[in-house]
């Protein structure tokens, strides 16, 4: 099952997206209100379809304004290698406002006063059930479903300092989408080619299978002191091939074009600004 999430005269809907085109179940905050009733309805809609496909639709984030962005720093071996880091024991963690977060097709602005814009290619989990102290076992059955995230970072602000919520939480920063895709129809999420490309040339080129902390094990690491909720959103880290690492190292400047793509999933496409 797809899963889209869209603006129509100011109220956001998720739908389901079918051969036939794009089915409307209900409004974004009512589908996470009660997963189980909306996927009940994704899987059985009703009417017309409302477009064609998610490309003519005015795309939103597919989660509520409440949700929060847990994210991984160094969960890739290679990763980890190239940033000359150490594995880490336990998942490094750390937050994103859910309001940094942009949709497929949306331009991100360039920071003022940052002139190291670079691009992280992620997978990323979405939450379907209320989780606290939850087992590995417990957390993978909550999964809604994955999509493709881009955890765009501004390097000066975020080296600067031990904590990197500034360099993580620039305006429209966060890219997600364009669709949920759940578990059944993706399979392995760690068998899955992960690609980003910046205009149209390769930067990132990984198997999801180099992850160290697969998203049970830091969901239910999470929970042992905070609860999850549905739609919260978990990024579970980027692989090799960032613009910092790279000799010469390379950024985003205005213009340029960044696309994530995951195997079964889609692609992310967003220009900075």
């Amino acid at each position: 099952m797809r899963l889209a999430a869209y603006e129509i005269d100011g109220t956001r809907y998720m739908g389901v997206v079918g051969t036939e085109g794009v089915f409307t179940i209900g409004t974004l905050d009512g589908f996470y209100k009660d997963v189980p009733a909306g996927l009940e309805a994704a899987s059985n809609p009703g009417g017309k379809p409302l477009a064609l496909g998610v490309e003519e639709l005015h795309l939103v984030p597919p989660v509520p304004d409440v949700a929060r962005v847990i994210c991984v720093g160094v969960n890739y071996r290679r990763h980890a290698e190239e940033a000359s880091a150490k594995l880490p024991s336990v998942p490094n963690v750390f937050a994103r406002w859910a309001s940094t977060l942009v949709a497929d097709g949306e331009k991100v602005p360039l920071p003022p006063g940052e002139p190291r814009l670079d691009w992280e290619g992620e997978l990323a989990a979405i939450v379907g059930s209320r989780l606290y102290g939850a087992s590995e076992e417990a957390a993978g059955a909550a999964i809604l479903g994955y999509t493709c995230f881009n955890d765009l970072s501004t390097r000066e602000h975020q080296m600067a300092a031990s904590q990197w919520t500034l360099g993580k939480n620039a305006d429209g920063s966060g890219p997600i989408g364009p669709v949920v895709v759940t578990p059944d129809e993706v399979g392995d999420p760690y068998n899955l080619q992960l690609t980003t490309r910046v205009n149209g040339e390769t930067m990132q080129s990984a198997s999801t299978g180099d992850m160290i902390f697969r998203a049970p094990k830091v969901l239910a690491y999470v929970s042992e002191v905070m609860s999850l909720r549905p739609g919260d959103v978990l990024a579970t880290g980027t692989p090799d091939g960032v613009g910092f690492a790279r000799k010469p190292p390379i950024f985003l400047g205005s213009g340029d074009r960044v696309e994530v793509e995951i195997e079964k999933i889609g692609i992310l496409r967003n220009t900075i600004a």
